[in-house]
């Protein structure tokens, strides 16, 4: 009886390496569809697998993530950038599989959330403010409808200290009601501060 159980198991160790090395041959047949369908590639910075094709991203060691291509050499680099939750829907971003957003501040976001926050006419970083795209157009329109409505008597000479969050400048500019430009680039993504640059620097900690 010991000869015959030693025997079986001899011939379950001898027959296991085959059922394991066919296997992981069907695995690898599997494995190399899925890649092929999906773009999959394992980036060895981020330390996951990825899809959507090794040859269209690049891992930028600051940012510590993957970027498409496009982004190379205009984005702005943020530590750990995508090491976080979504700013609008609070999903983790780093492992998300959906499509995200590099706004132009570095921070990211999903593409869906921001598309919604356009939607509902917010147009500026949920995290620091700044325009999340180039609303260039926007401001050269509310030009035209500053300049078409002028302001009561009273408020003329009404002069008030801003912050500009997209070139985080300080500046004392004429009111008005419809928004205040700044003057060193053209935004009128400002907010009004209640004193000159000293109060509005602390306040853009």
């Amino acid at each position: 009886m010991e000869i015959t159980t030693l025997y079986f198991v001899n011939k379950f160790h001898d027959s296991l390496p085959r059922k394991i090395k066919n296997h992981a041959s069907q695995s690898d047949r599997h494995t190399a569809l899925f890649q092929i369908s999906k773009g999959q590639y394992h980036c060895h910075g981020c330390g996951i697998c990825r899809t959507g094709g090794a040859d269209n991203f690049f891992h930028c060691d600051t940012c510590g993530c993957c970027y498409s291509n496009v982004l190379k050499d205009s984005h702005r680099c943020v530590e750990r950038a995508m090491h976080h939750n979504c700013p609008v829907c609070f999903e983790y971003l780093f492992d998300s599989t959906k499509d995200i957003s590099v706004l132009q501040c570095g921070h990211t976001i999903h593409l869906e959330c921001m598309n919604e926050m356009r939607a509902h006419h917010h147009f500026s970083c949920p995290v620091c403010s700044r325009s999340a795209c180039d609303m260039t157009d926007t401001w050269r329109k509310l030009d035209e409808e500053v300049a078409a409505t002028p302001m009561p008597e009273i408020y003329l000479t009404k002069m008030v200290w801003i912050l500009c969050n997209d070139c985080s400048a300080t500046s004392s500019v004429r009111f008005h009601v419809l928004g205040q430009k700044c003057p060193g680039c053209s935004s009128y993504n400002t907010r009004e501060t209640r004193a000159g640059p000293a109060l509005a620097a602390r306040s853009r900690v």
